[in-house]
């Protein structure tokens, strides 16, 4: 049970020009927002299951301050639930603590009530305000910094222009157009360019109930975190005391899901054997981008998934329930981007694309955009370009058969090309030869002889 209680206050830290908030360390039970009960149940289930420790290594398994600790390793002690077993140093940070019977007892019953061992969570009350500190809405761009995060792509300028304003809205954002013409790449990159860090908790507290939401898959250290040897070797300096270390600093969250997303897995996901809840990918993509690749393309009819968000996207909460039925509101905090080559008409109806605030058509490349694409492609390969491959490509593919270019297609020819030059073991150039051989087992269209 939680005591509800929101910091009004946070470090202040200087990257660069700016100045980032920072969870402040706890240094009261107040501060912690979780019971004393809840956190003399975590140390008991830590030490059950991982053996004796040392004062030390405890506090660094439940994220914890040393005093905080220790005064419930003392508290503890005075109960006869942990005994000392030997020292590793002249300090308590050095003794070796240890489970009595009764406290392997205690321990047992706690396990039964969830199986959560890690960094003590915060709860839900400090989670929001921490989202809401953070918030995608911070996350400002320029036509120039999206000029230069788009500098890889070939794109229009028009198309640019409308991604940029989509993107300070930290809404949602529906981008169609026919397969193969960049809108998985346009979404990552966006994702990508946004940069910047924040601070997400291990897991969080919500009546009792543990919801782990840090997730390795999605949530990765920054480019400046210092290798983990290195950050050991800190980890007791003044400096870092101030940082609450139940959250970890994250690059900011890309969430990418496709067609295997079912409805299922935008709620809790509860696990009947530890008695834990994982987060769903939207809880996940807090502070972040949210990717649906492919939509359309899901289990779950497209009309019923943006039905399941008609609230999140328009009040930016969402509502989660646990399986003892509690219901409980949520952060929506994420740039929802959905990319699909069907006809949005034929998805879903209008009043359900309406809650979807920026809807960009990425265009098949024109002539002069295709050429581009094929000399980036071909210098990303080491193979000299020679502007007749296009014309080849042109005259003997797209113009009889009636083939659209799309803005995949000089990559996968160059794919090709390379895989037929290493078969007939020659050099990969840009000869009439390789490149008839390449289109030849590439378009679908193309008939065969005989």
């Amino acid at each position: 049970m939680t005591h509800g209680f929101v910091p009004t206050d946070a470090v202040l830290s200087t990257e660069g020009t700016e100045r980032r908030r920072i969870p402040r360390q706890p240094r009261t039970l107040e501060d912690t927002g979780l019971s004393q009960e809840f956190i003399t149940d975590l140390l008991l289930k830590m030490l059950y299951v991982q053996g004796a420790l040392t004062g030390q290594t405890l506090t660094d398994r439940v994220a914890l301050p040393f005093p905080f600790v220790d005064d419930q390793l003392l508290s503890l002690q005075q109960r006869r639930m942990v005994e000392v077993r030997g020292t590793h140093g002249p300090s308590r940070t050095g003794y070796v603590f240890d489970l009595t019977q009764e406290g392997r007892d205690r321990a047992r019953e706690a396990l039964s009530s969830n199986m959560y061992v890690g960094p003590a969570p915060v709860p839900l009350a400090q989670y929001r305000h921490w989202v809401e500190a953070q918030s995608i809405n911070q996350a400002q761009v320029t036509r120039q910094v999206v000029y230069e995060g788009f500098d890889w792509l070939v794109l229009e300028q028009d198309t640019l222009d409308q991604v940029g304003p989509a993107i300070n809205s930290a809404k949602s954002l529906f981008l169609h157009g026919e397969a193969g013409n960049g809108k998985t790449a346009i979404a990552e990159t966006i994702a990508r360019m946004l940069g910047g860090t924040l601070y997400l908790p291990h897991a969080v507290e919500v009546d009792g109930q543990i919801v782990v939401v840090y997730d390795p898959l999605y949530h990765r250290k920054p480019l400046d975190e210092p290798p983990e040897h290195e950050a050991a070797d800190h980890i007791w300096l003044p400096e870092s005391q101030d940082h609450d270390r139940r959250y970890v600093r994250v690059a900011r969250p890309v969430v990418l899901t496709g067609g295997e997303l079912t409805l299922d897995q935008l709620d809790l996901q509860y696990d009947t054997h530890t008695k834990m809840y994982q987060a769903p990918f939207q809880v996940k993509a807090n502070g972040g981008v949210l990717i649906v690749d492919d939509f359309g393309r899901q289990r779950v009819p497209p009309r019923d998934l943006l039905n399941r968000w008609i609230v999140p996207l328009e009040k930016r909460v969402d509502f989660l329930t646990l399986h003892t039925g509690n219901k409980f509101p949520i952060p929506f905090d994420c740039l929802l981007i959905f990319a699909t080559n069907l006809d949005p008409k034929q998805l879903v109806e209008e009043a359900f694309l309406r809650r979807i605030h920026y809807k960009i058509r990425v265009e098949s490349p024109k002539r002069e955009m295709y050429e581009r694409i094929f000399w980036r492609c071909c210098e990303a390969k080491g193979i000299p370009y020679d502007s007749g491959a296009v014309e080849q490509v042109y005259a003997e593919f797209y113009g009889p058969y009636r083939i659209a270019p799309r803005g995949c297609h000089p990559r996968d020819l160059v794919d090709h090309l390379l895989d037929i030059a290493r078969y007939l073991e020659v050099p990969p150039t840009l000869s009439k030869d390789l490149v008839h051989r390449s289109c030849r087992s590439y378009f679908l269209d193309f008939p065969t002889a005989g």
